[in-house]
């Protein structure tokens, strides 16, 4: 099992099975989540290149550390699904398996003959998963992406920077990680209660477009008041407001004040020895930018360290702007248990925290595609002759 027998029982989602045949992002991320809570997912892997984030920028040893952070928890099988035997072996997995999830471009699972009608034939309580760009159906379904056109269809890039500037790239992926894991997650795993309900499982169809789109919530509220969001840097939690912005400090740092409440405001100004500003809270136009100018005056004329000083006593929503190197130290993030480590690689703890059930990072990703072929296929109720005629054919 993914976890150590006596503590994989505890978790939630125990004995659920997944078969896992996303590469990159997205689609494995959701699926270390599920690994983290109990569920028993097995990657599956080409006999060819495999899963390609395998040696994908830094390198960790004999993987990238990619593959390593978003892979843990798993076993894995490598197996050709283009050849009729690895086919009808991947379809005996499909028989007890719960959870299906694939990241390919539409249509890609139906001309391997393993698309959801014809899987749901074998297993109908299956809940089989697609994670794509711009989803299953729509004059964009075939075509390929990645997160800065996912987000910029989604019309939320076009709303990340500055006044004037153009629109700013993030490498936290709201496409992939927003519009393609957590909406998976919560498909999933609406699919799975619902066929553990009624017996019939379902076909989720993640577009990572729509998705992002669905939580656009505030252009939205623009659009919907003045027919049009406002350009960027010009809106109340895009920098047009002294009380919600990022101020570059003495050392060249930043703070960050989220003192959107007036009671906030009150505090900030007090703790600057400047009540003066106080009638400026959400000022815009011409005044606004006096007292952000202000504001970045005060905040220049101090180091980071300094003003963390002066506000760790103060609660008013004003914070620093760490580096991820120094979030991983830091004593809260710490404290929650959202630093760990497997196998001697540093990565995110598990995300979720639940009452008397911890969950668990302990197995470390696949290192070799394949390394638990023999005991996935034995526990399908494959021989082990037959297991050894298909590693001799370069089936598995």
């Amino acid at each position: 099992m993914t976890h150590d027998i006596e503590t994989n029982a505890r978790l939630p989602l125990a004995g659920v099975r997944v078969l896992d045949l996303t590469r990159l992002l997205p689609g494995p991320l959701a699926t270390q989540h599920l690994a983290d809570y109990g569920a028993d997912v097995v990657k599956i892997e080409d006999t060819g290149a495999g899963d390609y984030a395998r040696s994908l920028g830094a390198m960790g040893g004999d993987t990238s550390y990619l593959y390593q952070v978003v892979n843990r928890n798993k076993r894995s099988l490598r197996i050709d699904l283009k050849h009729p035997a690895g086919k009808a072996a991947f379809e005996k997995l499909v028989e007890t398996a719960d959870i299906l999830v694939e990241g390919f471009r539409p249509g890609v699972m139906d001309k391997l003959g393993l698309g959801y009608e014809a899987l749901a034939r074998l297993n109908p309580r299956l809940v089989f998963c697609s994670i794509s760009g711009y989803g299953q159906t729509g004059p964009y379904a075939l075509r390929a992406g990645h997160d800065i056109n996912y987000i910029g269809y989604a019309g939320v890039l076009d709303q990340i920077g500055s006044t004037g500037g153009a629109p700013a790239m993030s490498n936290l992926q709201l496409g992939d990680l927003l519009g393609g894991t957590m909406t998976a997650l919560f498909g999933i795993l609406v699919a799975l209660v619902d066929a553990r309900a009624g017996g019939k499982g379902r076909f989720v169809d993640v577009a990572m477009t729509d998705a992002v789109m669905a939580h656009a919530i505030f252009p939205l509220i623009e659009v919907l008041a003045q027919g049009q969001v406002r350009p960027r840097g010009e809106d109340l939690l895009t920098g047009a407001v002294p009380c919600y912005g990022v101020y570059r400090t003495a050392d060249d740092r930043y703070m960050a004040v989220g003192a959107l409440e007036e009671k906030f405001w009150g505090l900030v100004c007090d703790t600057l020895d400047r009540p003066d500003l106080k009638p400026f809270h959400l000022a815009t136009g011409g005044a606004g930018e006096s007292a952000k100018a202000k504001l970045a005056e005060i905040f220049g004329a101090r180091t980071q360290a300094e003003w963390v000083a002066v506000f760790d006593a103060v609660d008013c929503c004003v914070t620093p702007v760490l580096t991820l190197q120094e979030s991983l130290e830091n004593s809260q993030l710490q404290a929650r248990g959202m630093v760990t480590e497997v196998d001697g690689v540093r990565q995110f703890g598990p995300v979720l925290r639940l009452s008397d059930m911890p969950a668990m990072a302990t197995r470390p990703a696949p290192a070799v595609a394949g390394t638990d072929s023999d005991a996935v296929l034995s526990e399908a109720g494959f021989a082990q002759a037959d297991i050894d005629h298909l590693r001799q054919g370069g089936i598995i």
